[in-house]
């Protein structure tokens, strides 16, 4: 027996300014669904990326996370847009050298920073806020001009470019170091143990519980013969699965704990490779301080 004709030929696409019908929204099973599938494609990104033979993959972990974070403490300290355009141009050539995509390096920076930083700074560029010489006018406002002004968008340009490099090297950080090696990083520099075992419980915990939450919808989906009429059953479903996720949590976490016990975990991280420090290593922390040294002096030097 074959597949009758009407289930083998695609349906007529629906324009929401079409007369032919009108724009269903999408389930709320398939975009949990693909959530979920989209959160697991990011970390395996991350590891595919953290394993290639790039320069920063090359370094130390420790190493690796005393230069970033020295360049994170010094883009706090830049107060000049151009330096901090030059330290977010160095991201990027750090980024190609690890053969990170740079496409993807970008966007995934640039996806947050315009709709959270830019939102929450867009008043400051006001003359309401900050006062000063106005570029681009909005007329007045119970007789007082209103619109954008040269400082306002200085100190918004500022922000902006110190929320995008600090995101940069953040992002860079974890998709060039494996999970097992950052902690490990973390714990040479004395964090706290329980500090450690917490990230990597909830690291490994995240994806089992993403995994059954999968494993729920995709259940429902396959059990689904036509679509609901309301929406009352989709929030009973939903309720229902938050109870029984919310049960299974805890025999999960102690099912987690167990096997993370069961294959040596002490609470201390550790890796398989051994780390040591070589001669690419004091290059690299040398090339850093350098390029912190030289953003920190020319920026007071042009701001004096």
């Amino acid at each position: 027996m074959s597949a009758p004709d009407w289930l083998l030929q695609p349906e007529v696409g629906l324009c929401p300014c079409g007369c032919i019908g009108t724009r269903r929204k999408g389930s709320y099973i398939d975009k949990t669904i693909e959530g979920g599938a989209s959160m697991l494609r990011g970390v395996l990104f991350a590891d595919d990326v953290a394993g290639r033979p790039g320069v920063l993959q090359r370094l130390d972990p420790r190493v690796k996370l005393l230069v970033l974070g020295g360049l994170l403490v010094v883009t706090a300290l830049v107060r000049n847009v151009a330096m901090l355009v030059g330290l977010y141009v160095v991201t990027l050539v750090l980024a190609a050298a690890s053969q990170v995509p740079l496409f993807r390096f970008v966007r995934r920076v640039w996806l947050f920073v315009p709709f959270f930083t830019g939102i929450v700074v867009l008043p400051a560029t006001l003359n309401v806020v900050t006062p000063g010489t106005i570029v681009v006018p909005f007329g007045t406002w119970f007789g007082h001009p209103l619109g954008v002004t040269a400082q306002g968008l200085g100190a918004a340009g500022l922000i902006v470019a110190r929320v995008a490099t600090s995101i940069s090297i953040v992002v860079l950080l974890s998709v060039t170091t494996r999970w097992s090696h950052l902690l490990a990083a973390l714990r040479a520099f004395f964090v706290p143990r329980l500090f450690i075992v917490v990230l990597a419980m909830a690291y490994r915990y995240v994806f089992h519980l993403l995994s059954a939450v999968i494993d729920m919808f995709t259940a429902r989906k396959a059990r689904t013969v036509r679509r609901d009429g309301t929406t009352r059953r989709g929030r009973y479903f939903v309720s229902a699965s938050a109870g029984a996720l919310f049960g299974k949590s805890q025999a999960l976490a102690e099912e987690v704990h167990m096997a993370m016990v069961a294959r040596g975990f002490t609470g201390e991280a550790r890796a398989m490779t051994e780390f040591r420090i070589r001669v690419l290593e004091v290059m690299a922390a040398g090339a850093a301080l350098a390029v912190m040294a030289a953003a920190v002096g020319i920026d007071r030097l042009v701001l004096s």
